[in-house]
């Protein structure tokens, strides 16, 4: 087994002590995760932080919020997708990590709240994403944000939806995407690879949640093999944007990840693959915790995405 950072075996003995989630009902879970008392952390400094709705489709809306750093602007633009397996999680889920990264990578970061499952299964994440995507690139100048240099990234299930999105914005010509940031990301759906194995109890994100997750956002168990679930069972990665793939070395989707990494360095994407060591599933999101580990993987995208600049000006 790796060896794991003593700051995750904190993580863990708090996180093994919830009850079983794959056996209660969504709802419970998002509750119990709800009433975990709040630890105040240090939040990086901003100019603005703002909540907005947009529309999503002729018949709903949704929250996006959108944190602006100091500075003069226009922005280089990052939208993010907050984990939580396309079940839980908020915008507040990922509040201080996303407040760290406009800070860290100067970049406009508009967070996304597209709508969960079960109650709005596959595709609904997906089409509501792709409308908060298109929403901040045909309104980039009146946030104060550079449509040209558009940035998408989450993490988990929004890394699986940055994934998605990738490949939808290839196949339907736009928004232009210059690069994408992947925070152990869902890619897969067959739950059978050795981190699988190794880790599949007592790291975080148990295979049996895993399942649960799966379950109750696709429709059919034929969705399994669609691309915009699982990527990594797309026949074609090529013309993708760089990406940066970011996995935790005790995380059972850490293999999935890392197989995506190889596709798309294959199909001649430009991609930097990084393991971080020691570390589980969930620590992005954990400032409380891990807040030398996020602002290390911070530094990293933000040095990726430079490189991504310096190639684009060549």
């Amino acid at each position: 087994m790796a060896n794991i950072d003593p700051r995750a075996k904190v993580y863990l003995e708090r996180i093994n002590q919830l009850p079983p989630l794959h056996k209660l009902e969504p709802q419970a879970v998002r509750d119990i995760f709800a009433q975990i008392p709040a630890v105040e952390v240090e939040l990086a400094p901003l100019a603005k932080v703002e909540d907005k709705l947009i529309p999503a489709g002729a018949d709903a809306e949704i929250n996006i919020r959108m944190y602006t750093p100091e500075g003069q602007g226009p922005f280089p633009l990052f939208v993010y997708y907050h984990g939580g397996g396309w079940v839980i999680g908020d915008l507040e889920t990922v509040d201080a990590s996303c407040r760290m990264l406009a800070h860290l990578s100067g970049r406009i970061v508009v967070s996304v709240d597209y709508r969960l499952a079960p109650e709005h299964k596959f595709p609904v994440p997906v089409a509501d994403s792709y409308a908060a995507l298109k929403w901040v690139s045909e309104n980039a100048s009146s946030i104060n944000g550079s449509a040209s240099d558009l940035v998408v990234g989450g993490d988990s299930a929004g890394g699986n939806l940055s994934t998605v999105l990738s490949l939808l914005a290839k196949d339907q010509n736009g928004p232009a995407i210059k690069a994408q940031v992947l925070i152990y990301p869902v890619t897969d759906m067959r739950f059978d690879s050795p981190s699988y194995m190794e880790f599949q109890e007592g790291f975080g994100l148990n295979r049996d949640l895993m399942l649960w997750f799966s379950n109750h956002y696709i429709n059919h168990e034929y969705d399994k093999g669609n691309p915009y679930v699982a990527p990594l069972s797309a026949r074609d990665l090529s013309n993708l944007p760089p990406a940066i793939v970011i996995t935790a070395e005790c995380d059972v989707l850490r293999d999935e990840g890392i197989a995506y990494a190889e596709r798309l360095k294959n199909a001649g994407v430009k991609v930097e693959a990084v393991c971080e060591k020691g570390l589980v599933h969930g620590y992005f999101t954990n400032m409380a915790v891990f807040p030398e580990q996020i602002k290390a993987t911070i530094s990293r995208i933000t040095e990726f995405l430079h490189t991504i600049d310096q190639i684009v000006t060549k």
